[in-house]
């Protein structure tokens, strides 16, 4: 059990990990560094490459992204608004959270989505008011990937640190992995049982 996730990551491949990466900026709670970190355990093993996984890796983080970006430059505020008001709570986002990133974005510029790739919370979020904003589709893409790149490459190489310096108690990996991705669940069914629809608060 400890080590399925791992064997399930390197099953699927350079493929699994683009659909996951994608999925992780779509779909809560898919936690990249979860992903990418098995992905630098398994460059540790041997079992992938550095540059490959870094690369396909980012592509899906950039893919995941520009779903966000596309609701908001084809969909504007008119009809994402009432979507976010009735999805919201699955997607642990309300309007309010929208229109504070609408502002920071504003006010930071284009370069808050290269910087905000390092963000753990507004990684993905600040594609909303990006596509709502209209930003240049090319300049979205480079920050995008340039951020991602980056953070992407630490994270593999974080995986293939914890993999050395465990490298002989590799069970020990398995529990963190599945550790990590229980915190991220319970964490976002708390979120979703604690939930205060914007009428209520109102």
């Amino acid at each position: 059990m400890d080590t399925l996730i791992i064997d399930l990551i390197e099953q699927g491949g350079y493929i699994g990990i683009f659909l996951l990466m994608a999925l992780e900026n779509i779909i809560p709670p898919v936690p990249s560094e979860v992903i990418m970190g098995i992905g630098g355990l398994l460059v540790q093993r041997g079992a992938m490459d550095f540059w490959p996984l870094l690369v396909i890796g980012t592509l899906g983080t950039v893919a995941g992204n520009y779903f966000w970006y596309w609701i908001g430059d084809k969909w504007g505020y008119r009809r994402l608004e009432p979507f976010i008001d009735r999805w919201g709570r699955w997607l642990t986002v309300d309007w309010e959270h929208i229109e504070q990133a609408q502002t920071f974005f504003v006010k930071r510029g284009h370069w808050v989505v290269f910087f905000l790739r390092f963000s753990p919370f507004l990684r993905t979020i600040i594609s909303l008011p990006a596509g709502l904003s209209h930003m240049p589709l090319l300049r979205f893409f480079g920050y995008t990937f340039a951020g991602s790149l980056i953070w992407n490459a630490l994270l593999i190489k974080g995986g293939e640190w914890l993999g050395h310096w465990l490298e002989d108690s590799q069970h020990i990996i398995g529990w963190i992995i599945l550790g990590l991705i229980v915190l991220t669940i319970i964490g976002y069914v708390w979120r979703l049982i604690t939930w205060v629809p914007r009428a209520e608060r109102d």
